[in-house]
């Protein structure tokens, strides 16, 4: 008995000793993990200010959510007597989280691009109240959106079903709100937040994309929409719908030119079906079109034109016959 307890000890010292030697690495690597930070090739965040937190910000939009739509997304019963309270609580909120938050982002690129002083925590709380002012007008964009759901889906039973769960939705709830502090130059927020969206429910809409209202995206999942994209009012597009570029232009040095228009413009009353993928700054798919399913454009579409592939030649073979 005694050896077999002395042989177990043994046996610990012995882990003991390797797990030490794997140990005694971890300086060494801490110290080339520090010295990386040095390679101008590297990434980091040292010596920078604050960052904006992206955990505050989906905080912001959960609030902004709960503004937009009274009552859906509360633990609590919300009334007419008690809406005052709840908005103004709401609102209050809002405003303490979102001006600080745009404040670090602001503060953030002045230190990290040594841009000049902009008052930042003063801009802050400008930008936020100037965002506050546009939830009526979002409020009333996302009515149309959901309505335009409500009418092109007869699985749709009710505004609240849509509300609750369409994805689409979502996507669309998000991408409003940051495309209003797109539109206000506030830098990182936006991106945070469609991202987060994309992360959540795979619709990828960048906040600089401009979206006119009573817009609808069905399904949802894959759907891509790029940052100088230009829809117009009535637009209805499926999942796995992408509005991209052909071509990143470059300059004489070979980097890549910022700010140009490189995405399609949809006009109004568009439909384009599952799997179209249109290219390009100067396509425009006219109004009154309707592009089929997994269609390829790269150039522009006359108003009224239905654009479709040819039906595919399908084989059926019947598995019971030899």
């Amino acid at each position: 008995m005694d050896d077999e307890i002395e042989n177990k000890l043994e046996k610990c010292i012995i882990l003991s000793e390797i797990e030490n030697a794997y140990r005694a690495k971890i300086p060494g690597i801490v110290d080339a993990i520090i010295e990386s930070c040095s390679n101008e090739k590297c990434f980091d965040h040292v010596d920078a200010t604050v960052i904006p937190s992206k955990d505050s910000v989906i905080e912001i939009l959960d609030i902004i959510r709960n503004i937009l739509y009274p009552g859906y997304f509360e633990d609590q019963i919300i009334d007419s007597n008690n809406l005052p309270y709840h908005i103004g609580g709401k609102v209050t909120d809002l405003y303490e989280k979102l001006s600080k938050q745009i404040a670090h982002s602001i503060i953030h690129d002045c230190h990290r691009y040594g841009q000049e002083c902009t008052e930042c925590i003063q801009r802050g709380q400008k930008e936020a109240t100037s965002f506050l002012q546009k939830i009526p007008q979002l409020r009333e964009i996302l009515a149309s959106d959901i309505q335009t759901a409500y009418d092109g889906d007869p699985a749709a039973k009710s505004y609240d079903e849509i509300i609750f769960s369409y994805p689409g939705l979502f996507a669309v709830t998000v991408y409003r709100v940051a495309h209003e502090l797109y539109e206000q130059n506030i830098p990182i927020i936006p991106r945070i937040m469609t991202e987060y969206a994309h992360s959540v429910v795979n619709i990828d809409i960048h906040p600089g994309a401009k979206i006119g209202h009573n817009f609808f995206i069905d399904h949802g999942t894959g759907v891509v929409i790029g940052e100088t994209c230009i829809i117009g009012n009535n637009v209805r597009i499926y999942q796995g719908v992408t509005l991209g570029a052909i071509s990143f232009p470059k300059d004489e040095e070979g980097n890549l030119i910022r700010g140009t228009k490189r995405h399609p413009t949809i006009e109004d009353d568009v439909i384009i079906y599952s799997g179209a993928t249109i290219l390009g700054s100067d396509t425009v798919i006219g109004a009154r079109c309707v592009v089929g399913g997994n269609v390829w454009i790269i150039q522009s579409v006359a108003p009224g034109t239905t654009v479709m592939l040819k039906a595919p030649d399908l084989i059926y073979k019947d598995h019971y016959t030899s």
